[in-house]
């Protein structure tokens, strides 16, 4: 089977990459068949999961959020993303997947160049299934691989080993016009040779998207309670810092450079569904524990769904959602949002960013004595394009936020 081609062609990088944040959804299904030793996502598992009862639950809060969003007062919005994320989707029914595909498609209009992304774990690919998310719309697939090298997916606790993980990558390209997937690195011991070879081994697999984490300890995991005990050796921070930089050079070097911290794309293949999320753009969250961001007459709101899936499940069969919170966002968090997620962008924040969100110039809201003192030490750029750290300054953005802030 030859590698299908997109109906609709990613958009070009002079589009993909303006101010515009586009509208998406966010579909969370929470249920995987192992939780991962460094995962703190709302994943759960369970022995056995009613489907069909499941699909009603998400298409009734959709369809909630989408009467809301559909009033004849409220602001026209064009659907630009919907990604399945989890957990595990590619656990989820191919018929649930295209009932809300479908129902999306009904409630709201859509963008010329839909995007549509599924998560999928190796473990749980099926050629079978791949072909029927494929006829549901799906048009971009998430791999899950995370590493490519026995020993570490062991370490990492996952279910599949390399050959299975390229396997299920041949798949995908197989039946979906864009595939990506993920890889850790910073792993105990891990070298930069090791991870060179990795990273060239990934290419070669002719994805046109990686998405490259750096291994963090996250709170209420498995691999917290072992770093707590001392049984857990991390990576030193000058050996991590040089590893991402290898990343960078090498992905750069072989037409995937990063146009976002920890993501890389050759030009009209980044995720738009993300890049939503980076530019302050609105999105609703369905699903136990999504969250959202959404505008209604000039206010935005922030949304959190039941964490639980079995709460989450009978509230919105009561209710016909299982909205947990729903605040304003104000001045002063919008103009941290912009911010903390704008500044991870390769491209920054552009100046019409700041004018949407905070109704303001940079230069109105920001310590300027403190953006020019980042500025004189190389991490952080103001022009009349917009702000936007350097790579130097992306490498080190915790710190460049909690000063800039």
């Amino acid at each position: 089977m030859s590698r299908p081609s997109p109906a609709d062609l990613p958009l070009p990088i002079s589009e993909r990459m303006s101010d515009t944040p586009g509208f998406g959804i966010y579909i969370h299904w929470p249920f995987c068949r192992a939780k991962c030793p460094y995962c703190d996502f709302n994943s759960h598992v369970r022995e056995g999961i009613d489907q069909a009862r499941w699909r009603a639950a998400l298409r009734r809060e959709l369809a909630h959020y989408a009467s809301e969003t559909t009033q004849p007062d409220a602001e026209p919005r064009t659907v630009t993303s919907v990604f399945f994320g989890g957990g595990t989707p590619s656990l989820m029914e191919p018929e649930t997947t295209a009932a809300l595909i479908e129902d999306v498609k009904t409630h709201w209009p859509t963008d010329a160049s839909l995007e549509i992304t599924l998560e999928a774990n190796p473990t749980s690919v099926e050629a079978d299934r791949f072909a029927a998310y494929a006829a549901a719309g799906v048009n971009r697939v998430s791999l899950g691989v995370q590493a490519l090298d026995d020993a570490a997916l062991a370490f990492l606790g996952r279910q599949h080993d390399t050959a299975e993980a390229l396997a299920a990558v041949d798949l995908a390209r197989r039946h979906f016009p864009r595939v990506s997937f993920d890889l850790i690195y910073a792993r105990p011991g891990q070298t930069p040779e090791a991870w060179s070879a990795e990273l060239r081994r990934a290419l070669a697999e002719g994805c046109d998207h990686l998405s490259l984490y750096q291994l963090t300890i996250e709170e209420n995991t498995v691999f917290h309670a072992r770093a707590r005990r001392g049984e857990l050796p991390l990576a030193d921070p000058e050996v991590a810092a040089g590893l991402f930089e290898a990343t960078q050079e090498t992905l750069a070097a072989a037409g995937l450079p990063a146009y976002e911290i920890s993501n890389h794309a050759r030009p009209g293949e980044e995720s738009r569904h993300n890049l939503t999320y980076w530019r302050a753009g609105d999105y609703l969250g369905i699903g136990p524990g999504a969250h959202g961001r959404l505008t209604l007459d000039g206010t935005k709101y922030a949304s959190r769904q039941h964490r639980a899936p079995e709460i989450w499940l009978q509230t919105v069969e009561q209710a016909g959602h299982a909205t947990r919170a729903r605040t304003a966002v104000g001045p002063s968090e919008r103009l941290e949002e912009l911010l903390l997620m704008g500044l991870r962008l390769t491209q920054g924040i552009p100046r019409a960013a700041f004018f949407r969100e905070c109704a303001a110039a940079p230069e109105e809201l920001l310590d300027m004595g403190r953006v020019r003192a980042l500025a004189a030490e190389g991490f952080l750029e103001l022009d009349e394009a917009g702000l936007r750290a350097t790579a130097e300054g992306r490498q080190r953005l915790d710190s460049l936020l909690g000063y800039l802030l």
